[in-house]
């Protein structure tokens, strides 16, 4: 069993605690919030979502299956720009999945763009591979929720560049109608949304970063892990 709680957890999302895996780490650990239970979690939606089994509020699982059904469609290529899993393993916070954890070349977990741009800002090779993601994405059409700036991670390597972007969170269709009923062009479209409202957001904290204006809580590292 991997034993979690002496540790800090190095992010934390609306309904997970990430932590770097004690045994390996360029694997991050992803459990459960004691704090917010399925029970809590299927309360919080609407009707219809309320009549959900409460497996399907689980993140973890829901993510363990988006990654093995993109894996097994798209092969290793896909791993370019969304993270690798590894499954799950007991810890004592609960059940947790084992994910790619992003590293740059000098060792430390790598920012996600919005504290990418507040703490290094837009530099040409962010530039540069910001354009292979968004090509990537809209080839390969990859559903997902909208790609938010803070689930979005940026590699770089030894020398401080950029060398790819990779989508941490928000993966998977979340539509009202079935995927088998869905042409490929509506997911091209879809895909086309996702990638303009990224561009959208990365110039709306580059703004802010030039007037000063200090970032949310919201995706900020807790810490780099420079141990």
């Amino acid at each position: 069993m991997i034993k979690l709680a002496s540790t800090k957890p190095f992010a934390q999302g609306g309904n997970r605690l990430c932590y770097v895996h004690p045994d390996d780490k360029s694997k991050v650990v992803k459990v459960r919030r004691p704090d917010f239970t399925l029970e809590d979690l299927r309360k919080k939606k609407g009707f219809p979502k309320s009549l959900k089994p409460l497996s399907s509020f689980d993140d973890n699982l829901e993510e363990f299956k988006v990654l093995s059904a993109f894996q097994k469609k798209y092969g290793e290529h896909v791993f370019k720009h969304i993270s690798r899993c590894y499954g799950f393993e007991e810890t004592d916070q609960g059940k947790g999945l084992i994910l790619e954890l992003v590293r740059d070349g000098n060792g430390l977990i790598s920012y996600n763009i919005k504290q990418y741009l507040y703490e290094v800002g837009p530099t040409e090779s962010f530039n540069v591979a910001l354009d292979a993601f968004c090509n990537f994405w809209q080839e390969t059409s990859l559903p997902s929720r909208n790609l938010l700036a803070h689930n979005v991670l940026v590699q770089q390597d030894d020398m401080q560049r950029v060398v790819r972007l990779v989508v941490i969170d928000g993966l998977g269709y979340s539509g009202f109608f079935p995927k088998s009923m869905l042409t490929a062009s509506y997911f091209e479209k879809r895909a086309k949304k996702k990638i303009s409202l990224l561009r959208q957001d990365v110039e709306k904290y580059i703004a802010r970063a030039k007037r000063g204006e200090h970032p949310t809580e919201i995706g900020i590292l807790l810490h780099r892990d420079a141990d």
